[in-house]
């Protein structure tokens, strides 16, 4: 497997140091490197490249490099690269880790640094190469979402959605749906507002519990929030809104509990 990268880092030095590195693997495909924060993110949305090699710590603060370059890459890009951290000190591993950084490596980098590297970005690939084998072999077993142990049932769930310094706190029983968008996922409130989360929707699936329900690869519902089922069109409405859900045959199991839900409530049906 072939990986494209670029370094950015504001100490040229550092950047022949990581190249040599580097260089002694085949897999690794150098695009180019730059010295400051924004010609490296001109220089990821040129040239898309799979890794980047980032310094976050720099000698020259001129260079304005930091992990602020991750969030303006969420801006433009759905899929941003992988992010590989070397810097100096291991002061921030803790703070690039919100970011969802891939690796955080300490320089001077060292050679068994990227066999590790490689070793890790090539199990990534392969474990995602098996977990779309298995969402295809098991497309007509969705699993209804579990409550989490670790949640308190007599509790309302406050979600924070933090980006940076900002941290935005979330009701969960105002929350109407969510929709996968690649490596991030939109929240959309009852009051008609959307947040952007960087996380993806299998991790809101993990984390949320009934009545939030997987209805298709791209969205979690809450079931409090539908008006109407439609199963000829596979749609479902939402409360007050023009808003109209599809859902897909691979989830029409848990569209199926949620109308007998509704069925075994204070119900009467004509």
């Amino acid at each position: 497997m072939k990986y494209s990268y670029i370094i950015i880092d504001d100490n040229q030095e550092s950047v022949l140091k990581t190249k040599a590195v580097a260089d002694c693997f085949s897999e690794l495909v150098f695009v180019a490197s730059v010295n400051n924060y924004e010609e490296g993110v001109n220089l990821i949305l040129d040239q898309n490249p799979q890794l980047v090699f980032l310094e976050i710590d720099p000698v020259d603060t001129a260079s304005n490099l930091s992990l602020a370059l991750i969030n303006e890459l969420h801006r433009y890009l759905k899929v941003i690269p992988k992010i590989i951290i070397t810097t100096r000190k291991k002061d921030l591993a803790f703070e690039a880790i919100k970011y969802e950084v891939t690796d955080y490596l300490i320089k001077p980098l060292v050679k068994i640094d990227l066999v590790k590297l490689i070793l890790k970005l090539n199990k990534l690939k392969a474990e995602n190469v098996v977990d779309l084998e298995e969402s295809v072999i098991q497309d007509d077993k969705p699993i209804f979402i579990a409550q989490p142990e670790s949640i308190n049932q007599g509790q309302s769930l406050t979600l924070c959605i933090k980006s940076y310094g900002d941290h935005r706190y979330i009701a969960a029983k105002d929350i109407c749906y969510l929709r996968a968008d690649n490596n991030s996922t939109d929240i959309y409130l009852n009051n008609g507002e959307m947040i952007t989360a960087f996380k993806t929707l299998k991790h809101f699936e993990g984390v949320l519990s009934y009545p939030f329900i997987r209805i298709h690869n791209s969205y979690i519902v809450n079931r409090s929030y539908i008006s109407r089922i439609h199963s000829g069109n596979s749609v479902c409405y939402i409360k007050n809104s023009p808003v109209k859900l599809p859902f897909s045959k691979s989830y029409k199991k848990n569209i199926d509990l949620i109308i007998s839900e509704f069925a075994n409530g204070n119900y009467l049906e004509i």
